[in-house]
């Protein structure tokens, strides 16, 4: 048996699936004010009467990294930042205190000129009195040589106590400096966020008396453990919608250009399908007004969902972005979408206080209850097909990135549309008729999220440089660097990296036979100094690709 969690800003929705069957589902509201709780009631429901011993894995799904950031709640960050010169230094300022640092590395990891350990003695007594314990350290190319910030952790873990500290160089094998500083801080940022959720995540487990391993949905839409996710929080960022688009793509068909929906309590993810393969961020994705180095399907939230208030200005619906509370028939303060749906009788729910609000705001309009609910629906399709229409013009108006590879001169013609959440039964029909397009939602469309956090296998990337002039070998991500000789090919290299990218999959919980691993970019040149071959510089980027362990498509939906 695989458990399924997705914990949504509105619900928590949690799924049983045993030999390709859904066998149990449930979705209980999200307390965000008590989250153990949450997670230790939704875990109890679901697994009444069932063998817990049975239970082979817990995958997870959670918005917890990203509501902190986007709400600003976020832990004060202390910056220490090595930039060199040449570069402006405002720009990257990100943390609560920013330290620029002297001291360089150069783009072969050679170093240059090295750090002064007065700077960081006046960093760590102004961490000590903002009461800063959140760290992260980054130097520019600390991909090729991470010496400086390894050193200035040293030193800061003996001069003080800083229980969290990010090192740049950890994040990502990707060069691009900024996007480094932006990625290390938020992951220092959301540090303590993630461990508590974590750390309530073991208690109920604990409670529930269940030894299993957990894992964590990334954005990419693979999974880690949960030891790894406590180490690198920010790649749990946009965990939601990638929980979204795994559980489409496992419960419905989807070999052509397709629009992606997953409409929730709270916001509305959409998605991209460009010949039955989802789209990519080729760099990395951007939260709130950070871009960072956190790979990712392609997606955009819009605070559009069914508990999304309503309000009537200047004769014309205004719908979200704010989620008041509950919907109105539910003791809510505020009308939303559900309340539309309930008074037309699509949805269960208390009829006589939906309808009374729908009257209420139909009276401002000179129109009936029943008028004013189906507008409210008409009102949220439009906003979707807008949004939509929007988005694909600026995706085909560049190069377009998919998990596989980059499509050029590819346009994306959405032939159908594929949908989940609570609404997607309602809103079927009437996004058809706007979209001219065939509109589907697969059974157990209300959990489809924690469907897809079930199914999804474990992903990695890394990037191996190979500057065989000096002798290295280096991944970042796994802070390998290995002596090599002057005579390693270029063959030996991609053969190395495909076994250490299998490696890190497995390290991360994946199973022998579920692993596909490729290389996705190779390059090898010649370095010539004087009239001279010097050595060769190779670069390999090799990744396990997003996947289903397996899919419940057709007649395997119970």
């Amino acid at each position: 048996m695989i458990v399924g969690l997705d914990m949504g800003g509105t619900h928590v929705d949690a799924v049983i699936i045993e030999d390709g069957r859904i066998i149990n589902t449930v979705k209980k509201p999200t307390n965000r004010d008590n989250l153990f709780e949450s997670i230790w009631n939704t875990l109890e429901e679901l697994l009444k009467g069932y063998d817990k011993s049975k239970i082979k894995r817990i995958n997870l799904s959670t918005t917890v990294s990203t509501n902190a950031i986007v709400e600003n709640t976020t832990s004060p960050v202390g910056m220490i930042i090595q930039s060199g010169p040449g570069l402006p230094q405002d720009f990257l300022t990100c943390g609560e205190e920013n330290v620029f640092i002297s001291g360089y590395i150069d783009h072969r990891g050679t170093i240059v000129e090295n750090w002064n350990p007065k700077e960081i003695k006046e960093a760590i007594n102004i961490f000590k009195d903002k009461d800063i314990d959140s760290i992260a350290i980054v130097t520019k190319f600390s991909t090729r040589n991470p010496s400086h910030e390894l050193e200035v952790k040293e030193m800061l873990e003996t001069n003080g106590t800083f229980p969290n500290i990010t090192l740049g160089h950890t994040m990502s094998g990707k060069l691009n400096f900024p996007r480094r500083v932006y990625t290390s801080y938020l992951n220092s940022a959301v540090n303590d966020t993630f461990n508590d959720f974590s750390n309530n995540i073991k208690k109920s487990m604990e409670r529930e008396g269940l030894k299993t391993p957990v894992y964590i949905l990334k954005a990419d839409g693979g999974t880690m453990n949960l030891s790894t996710a406590e180490e690198k929080p920010v790649e749990t960022i946009l965990s939601g919608p990638a929980a979204s688009f795994m559980g489409i793509n496992a419960m419905l068909p989807g070999d052509e250009d397709a629009i992606l929906l997953d409409i929730g309590g709270t916001t509305a993810d959409i998605f991209f399908l460009a010949d039955g393969v989802p789209l990519f961020e080729p760099l990395g994705i951007k939260i709130d007004k950070y871009k960072t180095l956190v790979r990712a399907i392609y997606s955009l939230s819009i605070g559009l969902g069914g508990d999304s208030s309503i309000s009537i200005k200047d004769g014309k619906i205004k719908i979200g972005p704010r989620r008041e509370g509950v919907p109105y028939a539910f003791g809510g303060p505020a009308p939303t979408p559900t309340d539309a749906m309930i008074t037309l009788g699509l949805m269960e729910g208390q009829k006589e206080k939906a309808y009374e609000i729908m009257e209420s705001m139909g009276k401002k309009l000179n129109i009936s209850a029943e008028e004013m609910a189906n507008l409210i629906l008409d009102t949220m399709a439009n906003m979707i097909k807008d949004k939509v229409d929007k988005v694909l013009k600026e995706i085909n108006s560049q190069p377009v990135y998919t998990v596989k590879e980059l499509l050029y001169g590819k346009t994306i013609e959405p032939k159908l549309i594929n949908i989940i959440g609570g609404p997607a039964k309602v809103l079927a029909p009437i996004l058809e008729k706007k979209f001219h397009l065939p509109c589907y939602y697969p059974d157990k469309y209300e959990v489809a999220n924690a469907v897809g956090a079930a199914l999804a296998k474990p992903t990695t990337e890394i990037n191996m440089l190979v500057d065989t002039a000096k002798g290295i070998l280096t991944i970042p991500e796994l802070e390998i660097y290995e002596k090599v000789s002057k005579k390693y090919t270029f063959e030996s290299a991609k053969k190395r990296a495909m076994e250490l990218v299998k490696e890190s999959a497995l390290n991360l919980g994946a199973e022998e036979d579920q692993i596909e691993a490729e290389i996705i970019e190779e390059s090898s040149f010649n370095m010539v100094r004087g009239f001279f071959t010097s050595g060769q510089n190779m670069r390999i980027k090799a990744q396990v690709k997003p996947g289903l362990i397996y899919d419940l498509r057709g007649d395997s939906i119970d």
